[in-house]
Parts: structure tokens; sequence; C-alpha cells
């Protein structure tokens, strides 16, 4: 699947930046499309329209997590390996765009504050990069996760 088409493809339908990231990868987390929106959901808008860490960006974290995180309270080796992706991650989102804050990202976008969603008009798509970051925040974390599954099965191999 194209993880950053799909995502895409849902931002346009309505779903959030988040939401978007995360619920491209349910084929990945093995969650429904309506479990992956509920977890995701509050992360809209760099939280909950707060312009804090680009909501696409948190999506592709907590894809991250459900499909490669780390569950055992107290595996440090486990923690910081998943934080090493974490921060690769970040990383990685920031050298394409400057930035993982959504409102470092929409800073030449007029944007109202508070908690009403704008609505979904074609000047809305228009004026925000929020499609194409949603598609690169997924297309990175698939990107991510090849690598990985490449260097899992080079150490198979030797």
């Amino acid at each position: 699947m194209d993880h950053g088409e799909e995502a895409r493809r849902l931002f346009m339908m309505g779903y959030n930046c988040a939401q978007s990231v995360f619920c491209a990868f349910r084929d990945e987390t093995g969650l429904s499309l309506d479990e992956s929106a509920r977890l995701s959901s509050s992360f809209g808008g760099g939280m909950g329209r707060l312009r804090e860490v680009c909501g696409g960006v948190s999506g592709a974290l907590m894809a991250l997590g459900a499909i490669c995180g780390y569950d055992v309270p107290g595996d440090d080796t486990a923690k910081r390996a998943h934080y090493k992706l974490v921060q690769n991650y970040a990383r990685r989102f920031k050298e394409m765009n400057g930035t993982i804050v959504c409102r470092e990202l929409l800073r030449d976008v007029p944007v109202t504050p508070g908690d009403i969603p704008e609505a979904r008009t074609p000047e809305y798509y228009a004026r925000r990069p929020c499609l194409r970051l949603v598609g690169e925040a997924a297309a990175l974390l698939d990107e991510m996760l090849n690598e990985m599954r490449q260097y899992e099965n080079m150490e198979v191999d030797t």
C-alpha cells in the first residue's frame, strides 16, 4: 500500500492530519479505521489546534509505536531503541520541512486560534501545506520501516 497516497486521500475526506497518517497505516497496525481515527483524533492541528507538534508527525509516531514500539515496563534497552527511532524520524522530517512544529509549518498561513476547525474548502486546501505534509509524513515512515525491514533481512541472511 502507498501510505503517503492513502494519508492524502484520508485528509481530503476530512480526517485531521494525525488521523490521516495514523489511519493510513491500519494495514500495519491491525486496527480498524474507526479505532485508528478515535485514537489519533486528539492530535490534529498540532494537538487539538494548539499548533504544537505537527499532527502528521504525531500520527506517524503513533503508527511507529503500534508497529514496533516496546511494551515491557523497565526494558530500558527497548525504550532507548524506540526513542532513537522517534528521534531519527523527527530529525528526518525536520530536514525535509525545517521544523516539526505545526505553527512554524503554517507560519505563512493565516489561521484562526481556538477550538473551531476551519471549513474544508478548496481555498483551505490551496493555502495550506497540510496535504503535502501528511503525504510526506506517511512516506517517511514507510521509508524508515522499509530500511528497518531490509536491515533485519540482511542480518538473517548472513
